[in-house]
Parts: C-alpha cells; sequence; structure tokens
C-alpha cells in the first residue's frame, strides 16, 4: 500500500507527527515549496513500530509513505485539522520525482492517488506552496 504525496494550503499548513502503530513503513518527505532550494527533491527513513520511531513532517511539505507489512498501522498527530478543501495530492509515482520503493514490492494506491496530478502539473496550475525564506 502507497499513501500518496499529500499537503495542505499554506497557511496555515498542517505540521505531521507521523509514526507507525504496527508494521513498518518507508517515509518520505517531499520538497514541493515552489522557490525552495531543494525544490522537487525528497529524502526517506524507515520507521519501525517496535522501536517506536517517527518522523516530523513541518507545513509546506508533501508526505507519502510505503507500507511494507500486510498489517501496518500509522498513526498522525497534526496541527490541525482534516479540511478536505485545503487538502491536495501529486502521484507518488511520479517519474519527474522518482521516489524509489523496494524492488519486489506491490505498489497498491487508492483511486484518488492515482489520478493525482504531477508534480509539474501541479506547479502549473499554481496549486503548490510557496517557499519562504526563515
Amino acid at each position: 500500500m502507497v499513501r500518496g504525496i499529500h499537503y495542505a494550503d499554506v497557511p496555515p499548513g498542517q505540521a505531521k507527527y507521523v509514526m507507525p502503530v504496527s508494521g513498518s513503513i518507508i517515509d518520505f518527505v517531499v520538497d514541493i515549496r515552489v522557490g525552495s532550494p531543494t525544490f522537487g527533491q525528497w529524502d526517506s527513513v524507515t520507521l519501525h513500530s517496535e522501536r517506536r520511531e517517527a518522523i516530523l513532517h513541518e507545513p509546506g511539505l508533501g508526505h507519502a509513505f510505503v507500507a511494507l507489512d500486510d498489517e501496518t498501522t500509522v498513526t498522525y498527530l497534526v496541527t490541525d485539522v482534516f479540511r478536505p478543501e485545503r487538502e491536495h495530492g501529486i502521484n507518488p509515482l511520479d517519474p519527474e520525482i522518482g521516489l524509489v520503493f523496494p524492488a519486489g514490492l506491490e505498489l497498491l494506491l487508492s483511486d484518488k492517488d492515482t489520478a493525482a496530478p504531477s508534480l509539474a502539473e501541479a506547479l502549473a496550475a499554481s496549486a503548490l506552496p510557496i517557499w519562504q525564506t526563515p
């Protein structure tokens, strides 16, 4: 199971503290902030429930993950409630982004994530957050 690259409108944005409570995941952080020196780049970390590992995503970054175990459950602590009209996605299989998934893993996506635009399409639609210098 792959959860697509999701993000919320900024402002206010939505920070996410992500942790698997069972199983394990590869968690991807994608810089989708227009103007950022690392725009379009990504990094990943493997998180295991038995080690109680977690990651904090700051507002304006894209977030995706792939479950590595059949019985994986992931929980989030977020800084804002779910607002569907402010939530967006980018297709996690966009070759321009090039997320690397484990070989041999079946990549199952929701219909919503399969239909999500590419990074280039989201950029052309002015649907991405703008990078703010610190």
